[in-house]
């Protein structure tokens, strides 16, 4: 059987670039049918993309400075999905994707999260909203409300109360980022991701926010929980995606995103998915040890160690930009890392970064490997070492789990990712990754 594949295509940024006026304008929207665009939330080819343009290191170093707020998000213990009412869900949108929503279809840009059931997107009408373009269900022939006793409601929304008199239709608060909370109503439309359209796709209609990080154009999720994209699209995906990130140094350079098996690498290793039902959305993988160079960094195992009751083991997450070990973990990779470049190299601290040093070209750092079950990602310089805007500093791109962050996990972020291609194969529970150029 013949399944669909949407390719979807990644944009990034570059710090310089020269174009000319008949270049090829990759922000343009493809009409061929099999292309969806993924873009990073400040790139060149997002709508949010600020005025004056960054250093792509200052927006690196910008956004791994919201890290922290994430990996508290990552790191809660609940036992319910994302959507219920007054759960915390992450505000760092590092990509967003074009999306259609509604017949006839309007054009979303939503974030885009992995580590996410939730999906929303803010309504025409609502109070508080920060965005310029929302979702206007009055003009989509396919839109209708949920009751509050519909299946749906009761399975979306764990505990929700229906009580007579009250609200028909099925409504909720959520709170985002610590800072903000939305009320929104759960209504069916159909979701359009390039030719492929997904019926009856359950999401929350927001009505009212208060606070300033919800994502102007609402959040997509492929977690994997009931209500997130690759749940609701059912057969039509068979509960399998992949992508490739791009590095973010690079201008126009693109990477993919492909949903279904159709595509999909044939030849890769893969390493298993592990279940934690405190906290099943999260893609948990087991990492049992850190390599540099040709040393085993000698780590104790209980510190990689994957443990359901208490939450601990390592994650894959595309919203956390610099991957994050627990302190001890850290500690021995970043030493046994300082120990092999020698005695005279001195090191300093930049933000989150605590080992730079002067990029005299006549040092070269050693390899970095993450060790998984059944594979090993070798990672090149490009996804272990971050340089200053001025290019004379090189930075550890990994660091300790913040002081403040209660947490007993690692997380891969999506630094160390890029230029790899990582597949998720829930319906399998499996994860493949292997090394490849994005372009």
């Amino acid at each position: 059987m013949d399944f669909i594949r949407t390719t979807v295509v990644l944009y990034v940024l570059l710090i310089s670039t020269t174009t000319t006026s008949k270049a090829f304008d990759p922000c343009d929207s493809q009409t061929d049918g099999s292309d969806l665009s993924v873009i990073p939330f400040f790139g060149k080819c997002s709508p949010f993309d600020p005025l004056k343009p960054v250093p792509w290191a200052n927006t690196v170093m910008n956004m791994a400075g919201n890290d922290p707020q994430r990996l508290m998000y990552l790191a809660q213990k609940v036992t319910s999905v994302p959507i219920a009412s007054g759960q915390t869900v992450l505000n760092i949108g590092n990509y967003v994707v074009r999306a259609k929503m509604g017949t006839p279809g309007q054009l979303m840009f939503m974030v885009l999260d992995i580590s996410n059931d939730a999906v929303w997107l803010p309504c025409s009408g609502c109070l508080g909203c920060s965005g310029t373009t929302s979702f206007k269900p009055n003009v989509s022939s396919t839109y209708r409300s949920l009751g509050c006793a519909t299946p749906q409601c009761t399975q979306f929304v764990p505990g929700v109360s229906c009580l007579s008199g009250g609200s028909v239709t099925c409504t909720y608060n959520q709170s985002y980022g610590g800072d903000s909370s939305f009320s929104s109503t759960l209504v069916l439309d159909s979701l359009r991701l390039a030719t492929d359209v997904i019926q009856n796709f359950a999401f929350g209609c927001i009505n009212s926010v208060s606070g300033g990080s919800v994502p102007p154009q609402g959040l997509l999720g492929l977690g994997r929980g009931p209500t997130s994209l690759i749940s609701q699209s059912g057969s039509l995906y068979s509960g399998i995606f992949s992508y490739c990130l791009p590095s973010l140094k690079s201008y126009y350079f693109t990477g993919s995103l492909r949903l279904g098996p159709s595509g999909q690498p044939v030849n890769i290793r893969t390493t298993p998915l592990l279940h934690n039902p405190h906290r099943p959305s999260l893609y948990y993988v087991n990492l049992t040890g850190v390599s540099i160079g040709r040393v085993n960094v000698p780590i104790a195992p209980e510190l990689f160690s994957f443990n359901p009751s208490t939450g601990a083991g390592t994650v894959i997450d595309s919203g956390t930009v610099i991957t994050r070990f627990l302190p001890l973990a850290y500690v021995a990779i970043r030493d046994e890392l300082r120990k092999q470049m020698g005695v005279g190299v001195p090191f300093s601290t930049l933000g989150a970064f605590d080992t730079c040093f002067a990029d005299t070209g006549e040092v070269v750092p050693p390899v970095i490997t993450f060790r998984f079950e059944g594979l090993d990602m070798r990672l090149p310089l490009e996804n272990s070492l971050i340089h200053s805007s001025s290019g004379n500093l090189a930075c550890l791109s990994m660091a300790a789990m913040p002081n403040n962050v209660n947490s007993v996990m690692n997380v891969i972020a999506n630094l160390q990712q890029q230029n790899h291609r990582i597949v998720f194969d829930v319906a399998n529970s499996r994860v493949g990754i292997a090394r490849e150029l994005c372009n």
